[in-house]
């Protein structure tokens, strides 16, 4: 029997394709057939913490203190009580707790990585989204501001740990998809982008270049020709590496004796309660609050 054709995507985010070059079968079964997959607490809790910044950030910038930062926490885990991203992990009451615990920690550890209060935001939450041929480039960008001089300045928060020296520069590979948005949409290219890990204060700044924008649509539509490929033949083999045994996958994956074909049947009743549709919102809202390419190691606990 030969393989199953799927429909070709028609956008691409940079969490989509770092997933895709991770993982042709685990970008497969999540973005392509769409199934249910269990919320991840690292995610949860990134998207937690994403809420209470977003929240602070509404607040005028003289009234950007760490108590108006706490209370933006506690109102983003009240709104969270009934979303099924964190509902449906299913924390008892001391793990709960717990988990709120880590939130208000890393929410306090921004406080000494910058003074939220002279920054000068001039977009929080901004959805880009530019056409490059038939393919449509997606992202989210957690916050965009204007530095001393002027230049556009992208922040992107992240709340696992930094990556290794050796993964450093896959890391900033998002960062080339934020500028190439920022220069088509605004005319202008950030002349510095900056991830802030509020797991451990570090700050990893980059700033892109005229060769670094150039080159991102380039292997962005490379990724997008392998994706094309592997819909039409159905061939989304598996990579295997240290995030496998946190994939909620791994019992369809071949590399572990699974069977693929049997995913889109058994996924559904395997995660009771986590029917297609809420998965996919859950998954979507993840990878808007985080949508950059850490999400896979973010859910693995250790982006």
């Amino acid at each position: 029997m030969g393989r199953m054709a799927f429909p070709v995507p028609t956008s691409l985010s940079p969490s989509r394709v770092e997933a895709f070059t991770t993982c042709p079968l685990a970008f497969r079964f999540a973005s392509i057939e769409k199934l249910p997959e269990p919320p991840s607490i690292h995610a949860t809790k990134g998207s937690l913490v994403h809420r209470a910044l977003e929240l602070l950030f509404t607040e005028d910038p003289a009234a950007r203190t760490v108590e108006a930062a706490l209370s933006a926490l506690d109102r983003a885990v009240t709104e969270f009580q009934t979303d099924p991203e964190f509902t449906l992990l299913g924390l008892s009451p001391e793990q709960e707790s717990a988990f709120v615990d880590d939130a208000e920690r890393l929410v306090r550890r921004y406080f000494t990585m910058e003074d939220p209060r002279t920054v000068r935001e001039i977009g929080i939450e901004l959805r880009l989204e530019v056409a490059v041929g038939a393919l449509t480039l997606r992202g989210i960008i957690d916050r965009l501001e204007l530095d001393d001089d002027g230049g556009l300045v992208v922040t992107d928060y992240k709340t696992g740990r930094p990556p290794f020296a050796s993964r450093e520069q896959q890391k900033l590979g998002g960062v080339h998809f934020y500028a190439f948005l920022c220069q088509q949409l605004f005319g202008r290219r950030p002349s510095r982008v900056q991830l802030l890990y509020l797991s451990t204060g570090e700050t990893i700044v980059a700033h892109p270049t005229e060769r670094s924008v150039a080159f991102l649509p380039r292997r962005t539509l490379a990724v997008f020709s392998a994706v094309e490929k592997a819909c039409q033949s159905g061939d989304f083999r598996p990579r295997t590496s240290n995030l496998c045994n946190m994939c909620a996958f791994q019992r369809w994956c071949p590399a572990f004796g699974g069977d693929p074909e049997r995913a889109a049947t058994e996924a559904p009743s395997v995660y009771a309660g986590l029917d297609p549709a809420t998965a996919a919102s859950v998954a979507a809202r993840v990878a808007e609050a985080t949508d950059d390419l850490d999400t896979v190691g973010r859910a693995a606990g250790v982006a």
